[in-house]
């Protein structure tokens, strides 16, 4: 305290008036002795953005002399210096000098590998059980599913494996054909709808001209866009020499391996491919026949040059956010069963998937519970989004195709992506016209209010976006300057609706955490379709079923435990049950605890809903494991993977992406 007032004292002090300076310093002493967490009310607390812990919970005060010996050492499984993802791969290989062949595995067979001594892959079984790791506690993923598992010998669960003739098939679809990521590394993709609807608008052959005059009055009219629609007749040239032309791109082993399914049939969709693997792509048994319907174009709507068009009723429907990182396919799939309606994959990026990366492929594939399933996408040209959307719709089987204009990460705003887009009304409008005209996927957009705080612009575009012909639309109702600090701004969002037309179904997002938000935004604007939950469901992925059942759920440490066994599950499952698999699941177990740490129980709480933007003071929970699941620490984070994965191997370290400890800066597009 006397630091305080010294430091005040000295600030305030001015010659020829020591009165005023000294009673300063008595009222900032008074208000510091005034507010104590330990003392102070629930709506003080709350009015300082603290969460009014019960008082029976909170930690006593540290005391002020502390001794070397309470210090705490830091955690081994903290990063301590950067490292690139080439240095840690040759780490890895290094450490696991015996990697076994993955049919060897499989088979138990030195003699069943087709490559024989030119493969890679070492081929000493007994080599590989005497430096491979012990077995995890617990059931093989896949036999407890009744599969039958394909990582074999190198499954960190072999004890547990059974034969099993004919179980279930893999449940995953989407999978990257290596035929097409040949044509897209040689640049010898073509693609006809995409370039022959690019040349009917004057955008094909001259992008470098119109996106130059855009640039310097984004808000004049552009010539060409009403030019007569294309017909088959149209001459498409083959790789175009615009600056959004795919550079060539280099194979790459590793990335080969997620590529799964057959022979590329000439340009045609993968399900007859799929389902002689396996896969089960029927459309039919995937859509929600009441949420997904096909309709004439009715005389009395704007004219479009679409004949049909798929619709997806999103009214009243739980979306769960596309979440960068964290909203994993096993993320996803936990979801859907704590009562998500409507989920979305990762964002990707339209020149990754152009240039053929398997790894950003990896994040279109669906899981067969995700009945009502769309992807996200992201580009800054007309050419480079609607090849991207003519590859996703004829590559691959989802609901929707959502195009984000709101991204508020630097990386992408700097590639003139994402929000940058806000300030392009004309390219904006440019990429939904041309991508929702060549597919029958409906497409949808995610925006945020405005690029700068105080200029909000989406008010003044939401009557058009339905004509340009997106079916939905979500208003993050914060800047991109915002990113994720202060109040999500949902007058907005409720002006914006009411603006809308009729054809174009608008959903609200920013700040939903308990069932009392969703209620009330639903209630104050009718008009709105849906809300999208996104850093409410990375917390407690719960609140989905809080929604549903209308009710807050006090949920106890060994509930969320089982939830977060589940996502284990359903990770080895994705990733894999080996060593690389388990070390994959845990990496993003970890990612996920870096959020679930925030939530602060129901009962622990005097005043509830929690509101996202609280922070508690220091406080314990009702059990150990409780605490342990509230701690701040990433090592306390590792720790609960260990219950869940085993030990961490030797020399592990974790950090999340983001910083955990900032509430606003949560990267999630």
């Amino acid at each position: 305290m006397s630091d305080v007032v010294a430091e005040v004292a000295a600030e305030t002090s001015v010659e020829g008036d020591a009165k005023p300076a000294l009673a300063t310093v008595q009222s900032v002493e008074q208000s510091t002795k005034q507010f104590c967490v330990y003392e102070a009310t629930s709506e003080e607390l709350i009015e300082r953005s603290m969460a009014p812990i019960k008082k029976e919970f909170l930690c006593p005060p540290p005391s002020r002399s502390l001794k070397q010996s309470d210090v705490k050492e830091p955690h081994p499984s903290l990063v301590q210096e950067k490292k690139s993802k080439r240095q840690l791969k040759r780490e890895r290989r290094e450490k696991c000098a015996i990697n076994l062949c993955p049919q060897v595995s499989r088979t138990e067979d030195v003699a069943s590998c087709q490559y024989k001594d030119k493969c890679r892959f070492n081929h000493d079984i007994e080599a590989f059980k005497a430096q491979k790791p012990d077995d995890i506690e617990g059931q093989c993923p896949f036999v407890a599913s009744g599969m039958k598992c394909q990582y074999g010998l190198s499954c960190r669960f072999f004890g547990t494996h059974r034969d099993i003739s004919a179980g279930e098939q893999n449940s995953e679809i989407n999978f990257f054909n290596k035929d097409t990521q040949r044509l897209l590394w040689k640049n010898n993709m073509t693609f006809v709808k995409a370039d022959a609807k690019l040349k009917s608008l004057g955008l094909l052959g001259n992008a470098k001209k119109s996106n130059v005059a855009e640039d310097n009055d984004a808000d004049k009219p552009q010539n060409g866009a009403n030019s007569t629609p294309a017909t088959q007749d149209v001459d498409i040239p083959g790789p175009l020499e615009t600056e959004e032309v795919r550079p060539l791109k280099k194979a790459k082993s590793e990335d080969n391996k997620t590529s799964q399914l057959g022979d590329f049939n000439d340009g045609v969709n993968l399900e007859d491919e799929a389902e002689k693997n396996g896969h089960s792509t029927s459309k039919a048994k995937i859509e929600d026949e009441d949420s997904i319907k096909v309709v004439e174009t009715s005389g009395s709507l704007k004219s479009h040059p679409r004949e049909k068009k798929k619709l997806i009723d999103f009214r009243d429907k739980l979306y769960l956010a596309p979440l960068t990182t964290v909203g994993n396919l096993p993320f996803r799939r936990l979801c859907k069963v704590l009562g998500a309606d409507v989920t979305c994959g990762e964002m990707a990026m339209c020149t990754n998937l152009l240039q053929g990366q398997a790894s950003e492929w990896a994040l279109l594939r669906r899981h067969s519970s995700e009945d009502l399933f769309g992807v996200q996408i992201c580009g800054s040209f007309p050419d480079t989004v609607s090849r991207a959307v003519e590859l996703i719709d004829r590559e691959c089987t989802v609901d929707f195709i959502d195009i984000n204009m709101g991204c508020p990460i630097d990386m992408v705003v700097n590639k003139s992506a994402g929000s940058a887009l806000l300030n392009k009304p004309l390219r904006m409008k440019n990429i939904v016209e041309v991508s929702s005209s060549i597919v029958e996927t409906p497409i949808t957009i995610k925006v945020r209010t405005a690029f700068f705080e105080g200029k909000n612009r989406i008010d003044s575009l939401i009557s058009d976006i339905g004509d340009w012909g997106a079916t939905a639309v979500t208003i993050h109702g914060r800047s991109r300057q915002q990113r994720y600090s202060k109040s999500a701004d949902w007058d907005y969002i409720y002006k914006c609706t009411k603006n809308a037309s009729s054809n174009l179904q608008v959903i609200g997002n920013g700040d939903v955490y308990s069932y009392l938000d969703w209620n009330k935004h639903k209630s104050d604007c009718p008009e709105l379709s849906s809300c999208m939950i996104a850093r409410g469901a990375l917390i407690k992925p719960w609140i989905f079923t809080e929604i549903k059942e209308q009710r807050h759920w006090d949920i106890t440490s060994g509930e969320r435990l089982n939830i977060f066994k589940d996502f284990v599950r359903f990770g080895l499952q994705h990733w894999g049950s080996d060593t690389k698999g388990v070390e994959t699941t845990r990496h993003f177990l970890l990612e996920w605890l870096s959020y679930t740490f925030r939530y602060i129980p129901v009962g622990l709480l005097d005043v509830i809903p929690q509101q996202i933007n609280w922070r508690p003071p220091s406080y314990f929970g009702r059990d150990d494991l409780e605490t342990l699941m509230m701690s701040e620490s990433a090592g306390d984070w590792v720790r609960i993977s260990e219950l869940l994965l085993g030990k961490v191997p030797e020399g592990f370290t974790f950090a999340p992406k983001h910083k955990s400890n900032a509430y606003d800066r949560a990267e999630n597009g």
